[in-house]
């Protein structure tokens, strides 16, 4: 097994690009190969097969998605209420739409997901981690609201995102008056979120 983290690192993200651009069954070693720009038979040298490739790529989507520690630290320095609330939610969609492409590989995985068994115990372990992580986050922040109140959120801000970011059209004036995402992520948090 090659061992160069760059190139491993690289070929982890194009597999990223060619799940969200093909769907699980057109990423193969050698559609990764080329998406890298390696010659054919690299991502063969890094992996131990496509299940390997899926579990990485599962980890990688998750630090791309993550939270930027510095915008993170810049919203805590205001009061623990709806508000701040909102703006996560905020900053969670705007990372799923910078990121559009590892969002999209995302639910590809999900579907993936479905129809192979080992690959669904490691992504449910890994999206159950991130649940827990946030009902975890939100109760050491002191904001309002408790586990109930982020899984409905979870929920919620899945559905939008699924729907901004494959069908945007759908959410387009179904609330007159609310933009389509902002809008609707603010309502969303107000629904969701108890005053303080």
């Amino acid at each position: 097994m090659a061992s160069n983290p760059e190139r491993r690192a690289a070929l982890v993200d194009a597999g990223v690009e060619v799940l969200a651009r093909e769907g699980a069954r057109g990423l193969t070693f050698r559609a990764v190969d080329t998406e890298a720009g390696v010659p054919t038979g690299t991502a063969s040298n890094y992996f131990t097969g496509r299940d390997d490739l899926l579990r990485q790529i599962d980890a990688r989507l998750h630090l791309r998605l993550a939270p930027d520690p510095e915008v993170l630290s810049a919203l805590l320095t205001g009061p623990r209420d709806r508000t701040l609330v909102t703006a996560l939610m905020h900053d969670l969609m705007a990372r799923a739409t910078r990121d559009r492409t590892g969002y999209l590989a995302l639910l590809e995985m999900r579907l993936e997901a479905t129809r192979r068994p080992e690959l669904r115990a490691s992504y449910t372990k890994s999206v159950r981690a991130d649940l827990e992580y946030g009902m975890e986050f939100h109760r050491d922040a002191g904001l309002p609201g408790g586990d109930e109140t982020v899984a409905v959120l979870y929920l919620a801000m899945l559905g939008l995102i699924l729907e901004h970011l494959t069908l945007p059209g759908v959410l387009d004036g179904v609330l007159p008056g609310v933009s389509v995402p902002d809008g609707l992520v603010e309502r969303i948090v107000a629904t969701v979120v108890p005053e303080a």
